[in-house]
């Protein structure tokens, strides 16, 4: 997607490392950092240098490979990466499409690259499913960042956003702040600036208020991990508007790749849910915001049931957020041409 009117992905390939756009600088710095080893990819990943489900799963494969062309031990380095953030299923998925072709380090890289394609076609293609979710003027909320940041280019959530603006409809977006680490008034306000969307920051705590005056159309978030029934793990907080939206009305639709599917996890109590360390509670870009040594809880993702899901946006079309539909999701083949439909 665009940066400064250039086009770029979040993460990349290079002979000296991963190089990734940090996400933690923006929006007040654009850096491309270098993860040079295993350590420093785990602690890109773990410290949200690099996030959003299918960006971490592209990264950790190119870790995966550079790990291999260094002779480092590829299971070793497998677990180290696996361990980095529990609750993105795409992290797994991505490192076992890598090492299904270890040890040889090119074999590996091309797997690797071909993971990398593989998700930006998804995400071009979930762009084109959801755009008939954003008509002309379409009022769109959304929470945390499902954008190109998050997925290489195009975005999960924010894909339909990105074509409808390209085709000229002027869709609004409301943009949730995402408390504690502001992944919304950080990343997504940036993002959609730089594309030229309008769009405006509200509190976590608005939205429900939002919808109440009529002010929301559709909701469109992504996901990190969806279970076997159609339950979805997404930042937390999306839970909160999912209850919102049903009660004032407007549809919820999850956008996401087909790697973001756990067939294994048979439905949301199972997706293991990352919590993190309470500091990001207690301060606000550093500041103190408690008294020292407050106590506080801080997961990172909540569990919405997808009976509060109209529909999961994937590659292969929408489809109904129950076990039938995330089944049919998993069969559906790609056009002939290996590319999403």
């Amino acid at each position: 997607m665009r940066v400064g009117g250039r086009e770029m992905r979040a993460v990349t390939w290079t002979d000296d490392g991963v190089a990734y756009l940090d996400q933690r600088l923006l929006p007040f710095e654009v850096v491309t950092a270098v993860a040079r080893d295993v350590a420093q990819a785990v602690h890109a990943i773990a410290d949200m240098g690099v996030r959003g489900a299918p960006a971490i799963g592209v990264f950790a494969g190119y870790a995966l490979a550079h790990a291999a062309r260094r002779g480092e031990d590829t299971e070793a380095a497998y677990e180290a990466l696996l361990a980095s953030r529990p609750t993105a299923i795409n992290l797994r998925h991505a490192l076992d499409a890598v090492r299904c072709v270890a040890p040889d380090p090119s074999a590996m890289l091309a797997a690797a690259r071909a993971w990398d394609d593989a998700e930006v076609a998804a995400a071009e293609a979930i762009g084109r499913h959801g755009l008939p979710l954003v008509p002309a003027g379409a009022r769109v909320l959304t929470h945390c960042n499902a954008g190109w940041l998050a997925v290489q280019d195009w975005g999960t959530a924010l894909a339909p956003v990105y074509r409808a603006a390209r085709a000229g409809a002027d869709p609004f977006v409301w943009v949730s702040e995402t408390r504690p680490r502001l992944q919304g008034a950080r990343l997504t306000a940036w993002e959609l600036r730089e594309e030229g969307v309008r769009h405006a920051v509200v509190a976590d705590g608005a939205c429900a208020e939002l919808m109440r005056r009529g002010e929301v159309d559709v909701v469109l978030v992504g996901a990190d991990r969806i279970a076997a029934n159609g339950d979805v793990a997404n930042k937390l907080g999306t839970y909160d508007k999912a209850c919102a939206a049903r009660i004032h009305g407007v549809p919820l639709y999850v956008a996401a790749p087909r790697s973001t599917i756990d067939p294994a996890c048979p439905d949301g109590s199972a997706i293991p849910i990352e919590e993190r360390d309470g500091e990001e509670l207690r301060t606000v870009a550093g500041a103190p915001v408690t008294p020292a040594g407050t106590p506080v809880w801080n997961p990172a993702f909540d569990v919405t049931p997808a009976a509060l899901v109209a529909g999961i946006v994937t590659e292969v079309g929408l489809v109904p957020a129950s076990s039938e539909g995330v089944a049919r999701a998993l069969r559906e083949p790609l056009s002939p041409d290996g590319r999403a439909r």
